[in-house]
């Protein structure tokens, strides 16, 4: 049976008004008319240097679209919404408190929530949304539904605790937050934004385009995000993650042994032993990656 969670850290803004869509387009790092009511998609807001800002989830909604966010950061997403739109015809609301969120995950997921198990694919539900997770069908899917009817789930959902779902999505290398993406530090590539369709390719341009499409195209990724086990010790202060004394990444999320770590390529290739402190720490390779050719002779990487 499928099992569902209430996320009661995320919040959500609307984006509407005539000049909605080409506003969002200039910003986001997806493409926006792909959101219809038969799709989600998953997008970040970046700085000018292409380091990421914010993450969410677009779902189409009346006429404009809402972003699922991170509650405790809607604030400075507003803002910046708000200071880039000028004279743009676009109307910005903050509907945190009109809206809940729940995953669900499991086998049988998007078949309780009536969606098809594709990425991104949708339907209406009640007055939300009901999505598989745009990222990955492996995390399930996600149920945007009106505040006050949260006990209106639809039948087959075994209320569970949240942190079996992010036992899960912590295994399949997936982050999520500002631990795991530092703001004004992580970027797309390094972060699996590319194959966890967050990027188009073919959109154009938008704020931080520059760099990520240099950093792809010019085979400058050095390091990722990895998944990884903790074990047999206490971890350093600084989280910095070494391979016979050299400094090869660090630990961005440790929950019981389990973790993100953004580490350089050539140490989870060569298989040498990494440690953290007193720990062991070992990278695992999702299969959803797909590693880059190496760089360009002369260039450096994003760092």
């Amino acid at each position: 049976m499928a099992k569902t969670a209430w996320l009661d850290d995320r919040g959500f803004i609307k984006v509407g008004g005539p000049e909605a869509v080409p506003f969002l387009q200039g910003l986001i790092s997806n493409d926006i008319t792909k959101v219809t009511p038969d799709r989600a998609i998953y997008a970040a807001l970046l700085t000018p240097q292409g380091k990421f800002l914010h993450d969410f989830f677009i779902t189409a909604h009346d006429d404009g679209v809402l972003l699922d966010c991170e509650a405790a950061r809607r604030a400075d997403l507003f803002t910046r919404l708000r200071r880039y739109r000028l004279r743009s015809k676009v109307e910005l609301a903050d509907v945190t408190e009109e809206w809940a969120l729940a995953v669900v995950w499991g086998e049988g997921s998007a078949d309780a929530l009536g969606v098809p198990a594709e990425a991104g694919a949708a339907r209406a539900l009640g007055q939300g949304t009901a999505y598989t997770d745009p990222r990955h069908t492996g995390l399930g899917a996600r149920l945007v539904v009106a505040a006050g009817k949260e006990g209106e789930l639809p039948p087959g959902l075994e209320p569970a605790d949240r942190s079996g779902y992010e036992s899960l999505r912590l295994s399949l290398g997936i982050p999520a937050g500002p631990e795991e993406l530092p703001v004004e530090r992580a970027f797309l590539l390094e972060s699996g934004f590319d194959e966890l369709n967050g990027i188009d390719w073919q959109k154009g341009c938008y704020v931080g385009q520059e760099v990520t499409a240099r950093t792809k195209y010019r085979g400058l990724l050095r390091r990722r995000l990895a998944p990884v086990t903790i074990q047999g010790g206490s971890v350093a202060e600084d989280h910095r993650i070494l391979a016979d004394g050299r400094d090869v990444g660090e630990i961005r999320a440790n929950r019981n042994g389990q973790g993100l770590a953004l580490v350089k390529l050539d140490a989870i290739a060569s298989g040498q032993p990494l440690t953290c402190g007193d720990a062991a720490v070992t990278p695992h390779v999702p299969d959803w990656w797909t590693l880059p050719a190496s760089p360009a002779a002369g260039e450096e990487a994003a760092d």
